[in-house]
C-alpha cells in the first residue's frame, strides 16, 4: 500500500466498513499511519435487530453505536466521528450539507487518502449518497489540495461499466481482525458469520478472497476546471 500521512474513511453505516476496508484500515494502523473514520448515521433503519433478535426497533440505535465503537476497537482506531445523520436519509439532505461536513473533515485533518463508496455502483442509496458527497468536496477543492480518492464498487455489472480495480490491497496478516471486527457488528451479521470463518479456514477460495483480497477504483476526479 502507498505510504499517506493521514487517511479519512467515509461510510453511511456502522459496518460498512467491516468487509470491504477493515484489512486496509488496519494496515494502515499498524503502519502508523493516522486513520479517521467518520460513519454518517447510526443505522437506526436496519433491517436486522440481532438473530435470535437481542434488540429492538427503539433500542437498536444504541445497540449499534456501541458496536461501531467495539469495531473501532478491533481495528486500533482511535479517531472514530459519528456525524449524526439519519439513517436512509443521506440521499435527502439538504444540498452541500454532507459536502461541507467533509470538506470541514478535510481542512481540520488534511488527509492524504480518502476511502468510501464509488457513487452509482455501491448498490443502497445512502451509499451512492455518500459517494456522491465525498466527489463533490473533493471536486470543488484545487487540484493540488485533492486527496486521492479509493473508492469501492460491488454493484451487478460495477466492472462492465467502470474497469477493474486499479488496487488490490492483500490483507492477509488481518483476516481475524477483519472477522472480529465483523463479530462487533453483532446485530447485523452475527449469523453471517459462522459459515464464513469456517469457509475461510477450510480454504474455500471464495472465503479466502473476501477476507484477504480488498479492492479499490482510484477515482477519476474533474479537472479542476472542467465542471
Amino acid at each position: 500500500m502507498n505510504k499517506q500521512s493521514h487517511v479519512l474513511v467515509v461510510f453511511p453505516h456502522p459496518d460498512d466498513e467491516a468487509f470491504g476496508v477493515s484489512g486496509t484500515i488496519v494496515n494502515y494502523i499498524r503502519h502508523d499511519i493516522p486513520v479517521t473514520y467518520a460513519c454518517l448515521t447510526l443505522g437506526e433503519m436496519g433491517r436486522n435487530l440481532g438473530n435470535p433478535p437481542f434488540t429492538t426497533r427503539e433500542s437498536l440505535p444504541d445497540i449499534r453505536k456501541q458496536e461501531l465503537q467495539q469495531a473501532a476497537i478491533e481495528m486500533g482506531i482511535s479517531d472514530l466521528r459519528m456525524l449524526g445523520y439519519r439513517d436512509k436519509t443521506i440521499e435527502f439532505e439538504a444540498p452541500g450539507k454532507v459536502k461541507q461536513d467533509i470538506l470541514d473533515l478535510i481542512t481540520e485533518l488534511k488527509p492524504s487518502l480518502i476511502i468510501s463508496f464509488y457513487p452509482g455502483y455501491a448498490v443502497h442509496p445512502d451509499h451512492d449518497a455518500t459517494g456522491e458527497a465525498v466527489v463533490e468536496a473533493l471536486e470543488s477543492l484545487p487540484e493540488k489540495d485533492r486527496p486521492t480518492f479509493h473508492a469501492i464498487a460491488f454493484s451487478n455489472g460495477h466492472e462492465e461499466a467502470i474497469g477493474k480495480p486499479d488496487i488490490l490491497n492483500d490483507v492477509r496478516p488481518y483476516a481475524q481482525i477483519k472477522l472480529d471486527t465483523l463479530r462487533a457488528h453483532a446485530s447485523q451479521l452475527a449469523w453471517t458469520l459462522p459459515s464464513l470463518e469456517k469457509a475461510y479456514h477450510e480454504g474455500n477460495k471464495e472465503a479466502v478472497e473476501r477476507l484477504t483480497i480488498e479492492r479499490f477504483w482510484t477515482y477519476p476526479l474533474k479537472a479542476e476546471h472542467s465542471s
